[in-house]
């Protein structure tokens, strides 16, 4: 038998197959640390669609690509080629034939020479007057034939891509049929404009000329969008030149090759196109400053590109309204930055869409977008994961998945983790394993289908966690921290602890009871006020409506309480803190140490008087101080938790 051969090498199909998937749980967190400070959801993912994500390149950085590619366009290049082209020519058939007429000694050749100096300096107007001329010299006339051949090709390359090419030393044959196409083109706008069926006249106009159009549009309506592109652009070239330049070229183009008919073909078409494409930029000059000139078809090439350049940097911008990232023409990235850009695009666009259909946000009832409780769920187990090892260390505790300690079945079961002790849910695992069988997996049992039952806590806690909001909170950098502790607290208690009853409250002037996604997305504003007072009485109330349970008080505050609530509902505000503000904070403690609730303080920042103030607050209430950093304070917060709900302290 021949044994097979391969060969191995570079994979060259688009995406590295074996490319690490989308980190979603990255994407998210980033999300979610921009919604914390502040952000909307919205805008945090169009920032981290901004700024890439994996190693890929966001929007902003092919955005910065784009126009670097735009300047270098400009500023390598200028749209007068042409003309010089042809002044170039000119000069060479003048040169040879005074050169042929010094060696003639007759009236004749004076008088001929006479006639050449007698030219309108401007380049149209001479080639103008020579078209009549009766060369001498062989060498001038095929430079002057070069000028009529150059300026057909270049108007007809302005139009149709690769012409220029297509028709050098265009037979009259070759100009006919030319003539022929622009016609039953022509006719063909006509009629579509008039309203008539065309797709059959549409059909017969390509079959027979389709040659001049490689793009092969399969409409009427295709067909018309790609000729008004570069009949947009030759506008913008000609919108570009000086007004004596757009004269010469005017007067050049009636001599080129087809004379007045070809050039009024063109202008026909090109009024049919803008009348039927008025949304297209046709009055806008493109500025080249360069020296590499370029032919009035490399040019209307080069605007066009600048056209496309500029809807592409839209695209990329994401700032109009309704942006999405399927806005942007992949074909069209590929062409101006290579095929990494459109991978890099690509992948933008799959983890937008992929957050999207996981769930990840929903639509608020004020037609807003929110991070959904799956979001919510994934970024408290972050902000968990963050803290758990301080916890750890500081308890002397390994990480289980105990729902509870030795207690009474739940109903409900869940994946077995490393460190579970609880039984096993029997029917529950056999289900797993036999499910995994009918797939195609014929291993036997595995730990990937074993289940455990849950239990519930012979004890539960009421949990309120009361936090600062007001701005000096935002302003000295510890709004997200708060949150992010506020996120891992809440993610331990609905995991490890279900029985307990956490209620978030956030004071500033007021004080309210919040959802955690409402703490997540709330935004800092200006609001002076401390009211603890009001957050305690929040407090008391969830204590009360679990009496039955350990109470647990934490606050998180980084100043001195500057206002309470009155009798009728207001927030009466004074700094320095006003003794009725003190009395009335002070006898929300001593109603809460009577519920036997000792209240833990986690005091940021050290200004001597906040602190003197919750010293006195422990005291009254054999609660505690601490004094945590910021990367530490969820951490000390959730050893807190867990300390008092197990009786220590």
């Amino acid at each position: 038998m021949r044994r097979s051969r391969y060969a191995y090498g570079p994979y060259q199909g688009g995406p590295d197959p074996l490319a690490p998937p989308l980190d979603l749980r990255s994407a998210l967190d980033q999300i979610g640390e921009d919604v914390m400070s502040g952000s909307s959801p919205r805008a945090a993912l169009r920032e981290l669609l901004r700024r890439g994500i994996d190693g890929r390149r966001g929007l902003d950085e092919l955005s910065r690509e784009v126009w670097r590619r735009r300047a270098r366009l400009q500023r390598d290049n200028r749209l007068d080629g042409t003309l010089r082209e042809v002044r170039e020519l000119l000069n060479q058939a003048l040169t040879a034939e005074r050169d042929a007429l010094g060696r003639d000694d007759t009236e004749d050749a004076r008088f001929r020479e006479l006639q050449l100096d007698a030219l309108p300096e401007d380049t149209g107007g001479a080639v103008r007057e020579l078209a009549e001329y009766d060369w001498r010299s062989s060498d001038a006339r095929e430079a002057y034939e070069r000028i009529r051949d150059l300026l057909g090709r270049e108007m007809l390359d302005q139009r149709f891509a690769g012409m220029k090419q297509a028709m050098q030393n265009a037979t009259a044959e070759d100009i006919e049929r030319i003539q022929e196409m622009l016609d039953d083109l022509n006719q063909l706008l006509a009629e579509h404009a008039r309203g008539d069926d065309t797709r059959q006249r549409f059909a017969e106009f390509m079959n027979k000329h389709g040659e001049f159009f490689p793009e092969n549009p399969r409409t009427t309506e295709e067909l018309i969008d790609l000729l008004a592109r570069r009949a947009a652009a030759t506008q913008r070239m000609l919108n570009s030149l000086t007004a004596q330049q757009r004269a010469e070229l005017a007067e050049l183009a009636r001599q080129a090759f087809g004379g007045p008919r070809l050039a009024s073909a063109l202008a026909q078409l090109d009024a049919a196109l803008r009348a039927m494409r008025p949304g297209e930029d046709w009055d806008s000059p493109g500025r080249f400053r360069g020296k590499n000139p370029l032919g009035m078809g490399e040019a209307t090439r080069a605007l066009e590109e600048l056209g496309q350049l500029d809807s592409l940097a839209e695209q990329l911008s994401q700032n109009y309204p309704g942006a999405r990232m399927e806005d942007i023409d992949l074909d069209a990235l590929e062409t101006a930055l290579g095929p990494a850009a459109r991978i890099d695009a690509e992948t933008l666009a799959q983890l937008e869409w992929e957050l999207q259909r996981q769930g990840l946000f929903e639509r608020a009832a004020d037609g807003s977008l929110r991070l959904s409780p799956k979001a919510l769920r994934r970024l408290g187990e972050s902000a968990l994961r963050a803290v758990v090892d301080r916890v750890r260390g500081r308890l002397g505790q390994r990480d289980t998945q105990r729902a509870g300690a030795a207690g009474e079945p739940t109903g409900a079961s869940r994946a077995w983790r490393f460190g579970d002790t609880e039984p096993w849910d029997v029917a529950r695992t056999l289900t797993n394993a036999q499910l995994r069988h009918a797939a195609g997996d014929q291993r036997g049992l595995d730990v990937t289908d074993v289940e455990v039952v849950e239990t519930e806590q012979r004890t539960r806690a009421a949990v309120a966690l009361c936090v600062d909001t007001s701005w000096s909170m935002v302003l000295d950098g510890r709004w997200v921290p708060m949150k992010r502790t506020a996120l891992a607290l809440h993610q331990l208690i609905s995991t490890r602890f279900r029985g307990d009853a956490l209620q978030l409250v956030t004071f500033g002037r007021h004080a309210r009871k919040v959802e955690l996604a409402e703490l997540v997305g709330l935004e800092g504003a200006w609001e002076q006020g401390t009211n603890l007072h009001h957050a305690l009485l929040l407090a008391g109330r969830h204590l009360r409506r679990h009496s039955d349970a350990t109470p647990v008080v934490l606050v998180v505050t980084d100043g001195e309480p500057t206002a309470h609530l009155e009798p009728d509902g207001g927030a009466y505000f004074d700094y320095p803190p006003s003794r009725e503000t003190l009395r009335a904070t002070f006898a929300e403690v001593d109603q809460l140490a009577r519920q036997g609730a000792a209240i833990t303080v986690f005091m940021l920042g050290d200004s001597p008087l906040p602190v003197q103030f919750v010293d006195r607050v422990a005291r009254r209430c054999g609660g505690r101080v601490v004094a945590p950093t910021l990367d530490g304070l969820g951490a000390e917060v959730v050893a807190d938790y867990l300390g008092r709900r197990s009786g220590r302290r």
